[in-house]
Parts: structure tokens; sequence; C-alpha cells
């Protein structure tokens, strides 16, 4: 049951880092990057469908993307999602392929994702803090009904505190990246 708590505590602290990696890497930063599509639905044959699964997306340059789809008569809508998506670029069409390219970020901008990605890191410690709660106060019960003694719930209060401390350090190195990526010009 102890070691069950454990290896729950880390799975939902593996899931929360996913999710912040995976929320970090739709931050646009001004360079290209294909992940930032992934969300961005078509629709194809009645079935609402990711762009990368209806088309290869190539990165050019660090600011350049193409995107050309399998089938060419879906241009016209990947261009309409892309333009309705919140991403702030506009693709340029040939018939066949798109071709974005991202603008330069202004400093205000910079400013502001980096504001936006504060705000995700404090997120991801805060939930990841509720799952600690939740593993402390499940051992606690253990040790309440005698299924452990008082010296193992500490020991194992310090296990689940490292393992705390070293998945918001995985947090914050992901985090210093991204600054490092939107600050860059």
């Amino acid at each position: 049951m102890k070691d069950e708590i454990l290896e729950e505590l880390e799975e939902r602290l593996k899931k929360t880092l996913l999710a912040f990696k995976k929320d970090l890497s739709k931050v646009r930063t001004g360079l290209a990057s294909p992940s930032l599509f992934e969300d961005v639905k078509v629709n194809y044959y009645n079935q609402m469908m990711p762009v990368n699964q209806v088309a290869s997306i190539n990165v050019v340059d660090p600011r350049t993307i193409t995107i050309q789809p399998w089938d060419a008569s879906l241009v016209p809508e990947i261009e309409k999602a892309i333009q309705k998506s919140d991403l702030g670029v506009n693709p340029i069409s040939d018939g066949r392929m798109l071709r974005i390219v991202f603008p330069k970020l202004t400093e205000e901008r910079r400013k502001e994702l980096l504001r936006l990605t504060g705000k995700m890191l404090e997120n991801a410690k805060v939930a990841m803090r509720n799952i600690r709660r939740e593993s402390v106060e499940r051992l606690r019960e253990l040790e309440k009904a005698k299924q452990i003694s008082k010296d193992d719930l500490f020991r194992r209060e310090g296990e689940v505190q490292k393992l705390l401390d070293r998945y918001i350090d995985l947090c914050e190195k992901a985090h210093k990246e991204k600054e490092k990526e939107i600050l860059t010009p």
C-alpha cells in the first residue's frame, strides 16, 4: 500500500510535468515549430482532424514553416483554420502548399509571454503540491490505522518531498529553457 502511494505519486507528478511541457511548447516564441499546429483542426471528410494528420509540416528556417497537405484540396481549409486559430500568423498559399512566416516578437510581447509562462509554471507547481498533499494525507491515514509506524510515516513523507522537489526542478528547468527561447531575438 505504501509503495503504491509513492508509485501513484510519481505517475501523477510525471503526468503533470508532461502536461506543463506540452503547454509550454504551444507558446509561440517567434521561432517556427510544428508543435504550434497540434491544436489546429480541419474538416476532412466531415471529421475534424489535426493539421499534422492530413499534411506534412516542415521547418524551412527558424521563422518559416511549410505545410503541404496530402490532398491539395485541403489547402484552403487549412489556410482558414490557421487564420481562425490564435497563432497570430497569416499563411501564404500557392495552391499546393502553405508557407507561414512567423514575425519577430516585440519587446512588449516577449514580456507578456514571460508572464504567461510564469503563470503556467506556478500552476504546475500548485498542481504538484496538491498531489503531494493528497499522498501525505493517505500516508497519515495508514499511520492512524496502525498500518505503518510513526517513523515510517516521517521517512515516507521525506521521500514524497524529495520526489516533489525533483519534479518541480524539472518544471523549472523546462521553464528556463522556454524563457531563453522567448528572450532570444
